[in-house]
């Protein structure tokens, strides 16, 4: 399998990403314990959580996701082997861990918590969960400098900012010395395509900053498994698929259905594929929540899309 480079932080990973917003969430720890290990042995070795999963959910304070695959990690003795990426910045609550936004006190307090969680002594890419107006880039940017002096991060990311923001903080990291942003988590896939295209891709591009997608099946829409409102029960994210039930949501199926057939595949796995197929792309973020969902997406890395077929897909996905 051949490794990509995100960014400039010297780090490289295999063309898709475990995203671990599920662990204690959709899936408990002995099922993320499988998934995990059958993630691993298929040759694939980057991870991405955040602080905030799973605060969602009633009951749960965050941090859950950060536990299991640390509990994972120290119970598997194989956290050299793993690309580790996590993040701070959303609301975390009151308490004690509590807080949000980019300020260099919240930044210092919460990856503390978050390598403790995480049974390990530094992160290999810590990003900021979204933007934070409130606090001056520079100060964000030197709490981050400092974390990586420590040894305690590697490298640092950005997710959920404009490319605007983002060419403010690489110029800000450029004109003071600090590291860069040198991975942008974006919104990007199929359905979702016009701001990170329009706004963000050109940055990206120009500074060679890496793109790891989040939502890359859009929440399950692009494996084919909601045609109607009737298929909304099959899964707990079913109810926000009745934003793409539209003309161009349907015609987008109808792409990946044409396209799936021609390559013997599944829906999955061409939607992945066409996402690691854009120069933009270092590789996107999916989820599994069965072993045999993992192993539908992990072919996606082994597919290859003709001109014709990314045409195809292009057209029928392109933005209004």
């Amino acid at each position: 399998m051949i490794l990509r480079h995100l960014g400039h932080s010297g780090l490289t990973i295999a063309p898709l990403i475990f995203g671990g917003n599920i662990f204690g969430w959709t899936v408990d720890e002995p099922t993320s314990f499988q998934l995990l290990d059958a993630f691993v042995a298929a040759g694939f070795n980057c991870i991405d959580t955040a602080n905030v999963y799973s605060r969602w959910v009633p009951g749960h304070h965050g941090g859950e996701s950060e536990t299991i695959i640390g509990n994972w990690m120290k119970a598997r003795h194989n956290r050299n082997q793993i690309v580790l990426l996590t993040k701070v910045g959303m609301d975390m609550g009151p308490g004690a861990g509590g807080g949000k936004g980019l300020s260099q006190a919240h930044i210092i307090q919460s990856v503390e918590h978050s390598l403790a969680r995480l049974h390990t002594d530094s992160i290999d890419l810590y990003q900021a969960h979204k933007d934070d107006p409130a606090t001056p880039l520079e100060e964000t940017l030197e709490a981050f400098a400092s974390l990586i002096k420590a040894g305690k991060v590697r490298a640092i990311g950005a997710s959920n900012y404009t490319g605007e923001r983002l060419v403010q903080a690489l110029n800000v990291s450029r004109s003071l010395g600090f590291p860069r942003y040198e991975t942008l988590q974006p919104l990007y896939n199929l359905v979702d395509r016009k701001e990170f295209e329009e706004t963000l891709a050109p940055v990206c591009l120009e500074n060679n900053v890496g793109v790891i997608p989040y939502f890359s099946l859009a929440s399950g829409f692009l494996t084919g498994k909601y045609r109607s409102e009737a298929d909304f029960d099959k899964s707990a994210r079913g109810k926000g698929m009745a934003k793409y039930m539209n003309p161009r949501g349907m015609c987008i199926l109808d792409a990946l259905d044409q396209t799936a057939k021609k390559h013997n595949a599944t829906q999955a796995q061409i939607a992945l594929a066409w996402l690691m197929a854009q120069p933009e792309v270092t590789a996107p973020i999916a989820s599994a929540t069965s072993l045999a969902q993992l192993a539908d997406i992990s072919k996606a890395v082994d597919l290859t899309l003709d001109s014709a077929s990314l045409a195809l897909l292009d057209t029928a996905s392109a933005p209004g």
